[in-house]
């Protein structure tokens, strides 16, 4: 009989985790090859997790950002700001923490930010903003979890974005990494200046308007369209205005923004099909997007890497749920 109850239990937390049962337990590798353009054709074969060399509390870091001893261990030291366009950056200016984990197929690039002892220490750039970056950049089908040990604006966490794709064999194209990094800071500072504080999804609004003037500028190059920056200006405004943000973002920052555009559509990556795609998919989720996490633990391609990266599901949902079933049950 009490071997009955414990199964019976067991499955109502499988019933319970249904999200979790269905996350397959083997890395998928959905591409071949990467493409001429620097986009992802791949994917990650590996987890990854790379700490700043300024993290000074490496330990609390590597819980925050849920890491076990199967996610490979790098390092991103002020060097390593060339991959986003920086030169000059001292090793202690490397604040920011990263974790990357295959993605299931055609999720995108998920962003959650992490705070660190219960504080997000994260102060400028939004989960939104590293996943539009992300996949500006060429990035596809990875969930990538953010934290520092102390407050830093964030910027140099792709850095080490970039870096784990790298050593994973996986290439990204410089001048698409550029582009995409001009589009963070312009966008930074429209948050900086409008009303991310008094409406949640503010920062999900915005990066859905421009990621969605990627793609549709992209797709317009790639049909033979001329673009130029009244073109990109032209459909900027209409993309804020569909996001109910065109009385929000002034004329400077509609220039600045359409401007960063335009380095996107002149690199590389606006030439991929792919891109357009994606960039086109991840729009739809940020209009929707709300607080510091996009990826849930359905999102993970293995289902380890979803119990260790996901704390928020491990620590709130199965552990007090098998927890409870088990003491029922014993």
């Amino acid at each position: 009989m009490k071997m009955t109850q414990k199964l019976a239990g067991l499955l109502v937390v499988a019933t319970l985790l249904g999200g979790v049962a269905q996350v397959t337990t083997t890395q998928t590798n959905a591409f071949a090859s990467e493409s001429v353009e620097g986009v992802q054709t791949r994917a990650l074969s590996k987890p990854y997790v790379v700490y700043g060399a300024g993290t000074r509390q490496k330990t609390q870091t590597a819980q925050t950002l849920g890491i076990s001893n199967n996610y490979q261990k790098l390092t991103t030291t002020g060097a390593d700001a060339k991959y986003i366009g920086l030169t000059g950056i001292s090793n202690e200016a490397m604040i920011s923490s990263v974790s990357l984990a295959p993605a299931e197929p055609k999720t995108g690039t998920l962003v959650n930010i992490e705070p660190f002892e219960g504080k997000n220490n994260i102060t400028k750039v939004t989960a939104q903003q590293y996943a539009m970056a992300a996949t500006m950049a060429g990035v596809d089908d990875v969930i990538i979890t953010v934290t520092a040990d102390k407050p830093v604006s964030g910027e140099a966490a792709l850095a080490g974005v970039y870096k784990a794709l790298d050593t994973d064999g996986i290439a990204l194209n410089q001048q698409n990494t550029n582009a995409a990094n001009n589009v963070l800071e312009a966008t930074t500072q429209v948050l900086d200046t409008q009303g991310e504080k008094s409406d949640s999804k503010y920062a999900g609004k915005l990066t859905a308007a421009v990621t969605n003037t990627a793609s549709e500028l992209a797709d317009r190059k790639q049909q033979g369209d001329n673009i130029d920056i009244n073109v990109i200006i032209n459909q900027l405004t209409v993309n804020l205005e569909q996001n109910d943000l065109g009385d929000k973002v002034s004329d400077e920052q509609v220039n600045q923004i359409a401007t960063a555009l335009q380095s996107v559509n002149e690199a590389p990556i606006s030439n991929s099909s792919d891109f357009v795609k994606s960039s086109a998919k991840l729009s739809d989720k940020l209009t929707k997007s709300t607080g510091d996490v996009m990826a849930k633990a359905h999102d993970f391609a293995n289902s380890k890497d979803a119990h260790n990266a996901s704390n928020w599901f491990v620590t709130h949902i199965w552990e007090p749920v098998f927890n409870f079933f088990s003491s029922l049950f014993n």
